[in-house]
């Protein structure tokens, strides 16, 4: 697993050159931000040790999908007393199957969910709303990837840590939907309304991006700006 470091307060855990967590340091503890793939555990908890983290006090999850919750059973069970969170729309879908809801609220675009929602066995002890501060981590609602997908700002540092609202792959920052088309993994509920969630990101006083998959990104308001107009450029269907 390959670490870079961000700031002072943010280190990048890649695996396979494509699957990002993130180790955030606090003013207690550490906060782990996504659990990469199953089978990962021992790679992130060597990865923390390696940077300095002698514990991970939070568990914090942008979404669901297996890429971004498929360790979190094993790192809790090796961790013992850690909080789990996650946005209070997306804890629907983070049961396993029968207690899984997938459905959609009828006030939302009814386009059927993607992607792989494997569900863990742990539950959360906390539930994110928008605009809350956890941690040092500003929590903004952006859904469109998945229904109740959540990005964190670090406001320390202006480091915008953003799951799959966006992807960095190369370098290139792009709206969730508007992925480069050699691309493993598009699976993206609703188009427009990730579009409206970048737009809304592009506001934030953001300095770095740091997707869940792909590079870290400087100028990173500019970078949110540039794969607004690549996306209104090039339309898609909604779902």
């Amino acid at each position: 697993m390959k670490v870079t470091q961000i700031s002072a307060y943010g280190f990048q855990l890649t695996k396979f050159g494509l699957v990002n967590s993130y180790l955030v340091r606090e003013s207690d503890d550490w906060t782990l931000i996504d659990t990469n793939l199953g089978g990962s555990e021992n790679d992130i908890l060597q990865a923390a040790r390696s940077v300095g983290a002698k514990s991970i006090a939070r568990i914090l999850l942008t979404h669901a999908h297996v890429d971004h919750v498929g360790s979190t059973d094993q790192l809790i069970l090796k961790l013992g007393a850690v909080h789990l969170a996650v946005g209070r729309r997306e804890a629907r879908m983070l049961p396993k199957p029968p207690d899984q809801d997938l459905s959609l609220d009828p006030d939302e675009p009814q386009c059927p969910m993607k992607g792989g929602f494997p569900g863990i066995e742990s539950s959360p002890t906390h539930f994110l709303s928008g605009g809350e501060l956890y941690g040092s981590l500003r929590c903004v609602a952006t859904p469109g990837h998945t229904t109740g997908h959540m990005s964190y700002l670090d406001e320390r540092d202006g480091t915008l840590y953003a799951g799959d609202a966006i992807g960095t792959l190369r370098g290139r920052t792009t709206v969730s939907g508007w992925a480069p088309w050699w691309f493993p993994v598009r699976a993206t509920w609703h188009r427009p309304t990730a579009l409206e969630s970048v737009k809304a990101l592009a506001e934030l006083p953001v300095k770095t991006l740091a997707a869940g998959h792909g590079r870290l990104v400087e100028n990173g308001a500019e970078g949110l700006r540039e794969a607004v107009r690549a996306a209104e450029a090039k339309p898609v269907g909604g779902c």
